[in-house]
């Protein structure tokens, strides 16, 4: 009783905060300056970013189907696409993904039958694949094109370069460790176990596969001068910086982002429209999807409950 109490406290406020941050984010511009910078962007581009947003979102159910078979643990798809969405669409919002979205995961899956350690395993493999992608992608722009984020990181083209590299290192010695290494690696006081190289890859795949749909959500609300290609390097370099920060939302990170691909005075409304797009759309979406699912919900273990009961009641029938 004492850990429902707490998780249903969480869930209020994880709710009271991302409504207090849409307001901040959106305060500091006047209804008329919001009115005229959405205006300013083509029906049709905002529309194909909100494609791109909810093709960004159907891959992040793919992180979660992955992790349930890493940890054993497979559940039907709907199951891990309600609780990845939920999660993230809140989580992305609020920040600090390990805590905000995996406090929403824990109250889905802990439902479903499955213990700490296996949820436990499902929030640090979906964050190894955030940054599985991440690398990947950050790696391909800084090889092929370092002169995109000269700019916005201050590097020189051969630095960029030589740290693009770095990126796919790390990420070619995760499959090989997965193609290779059995058992458990033992780090400290932690112990993990490496996912197959089928799932490893996988991994790499819709990491990248979800940044580079999140990139395309962005480039569609700038101006047609903006490349895809220069938006793309510039984003997965702010990112890195929003992961290693923890900032919500990559609050000042995509304003840096924006402000660097097409100018600071166009920035306004290309960022008002992907926050939109990306954050606040599927927000309530989230939030609803989350209080609906404490209403109708019901913990396992009170499900078998009720089967055993019904068993009960028809074999008593049954000798009546």
């Amino acid at each position: 009783m004492h850990r429902k109490i707490i998780l249903r406290v969480l869930v209020v406020a994880a709710v009271a905060l991302a409504a207090g941050l849409i307001y901040r984010a959106l305060s500091q511009y006047s209804p008329a300056e919001i009115g005229a910078s959405i205006a300013s962007i083509p029906m049709s581009n905002f529309l194909t970013g909100v494609g791109f947003a909810a093709l960004s979102y159907l891959c992040l159910t793919g992180f979660d189907a992955l992790a349930l078979r890493y940890a054993g643990h497979p559940l039907p798809y709907w199951q891990s696409a309600l609780a990845s969405f939920t999660s993230l669409a809140i989580g992305h919002n609020v920040g600090v993904a390990a805590l905000s979205s995996g406090a929403v995961r824990y109250r889905f899956y802990s439902r479903w039958g499955l213990g700490a350690e296996a949820i436990a395993k499902i929030i640090v493999f979906c964050g190894v694949t955030v940054g599985l992608g991440l690398l990947t992608l950050a790696g391909v722009c800084l090889v092929a094109m370092p002169e995109s984020v000269t700019g916005l990181s201050g590097l020189a083209p051969a630095i960029a370069r030589a740290l693009g590299c770095v990126c796919l290192a790390i990420v070619a010695i995760y499959l090989l460790f997965a193609a290779f290494l059995r058992g458990r690696l033992h780090f400290r006081k932690w112990s993990f176990a490496l996912p197959s190289l089928p799932i490893a890859c996988g991994q790499v795949l819709i990491g990248t596969v979800n940044f580079a749909f999140v990139a395309a959500c962005l480039h569609q609300m700038l101006p047609e001068e903006a490349g895809y290609p220069q938006t793309t390097a510039a984003y997965v370099v702010a990112n890195l910086t929003a992961i290693v920060s923890h900032v919500p939302g990559g609050l000042g990170v995509l304003e840096g982002t924006i402000a660097y691909v097409i100018g600071s005075a166009a920035s306004i409304g290309a960022l008002i429209a992907f926050r939109t797009a990306y954050f606040f759309i599927p927000l309530p979406f989230g939030l609803l999807s989350l209080l609906i699912s404490e209403m109708l919900l019901r913990p396992a273990d009170k499900r078998q409950e009720e089967r055993n009961l019904r068993i009960k009641r028809t074999a008593g029938d049954m000798k009546a």
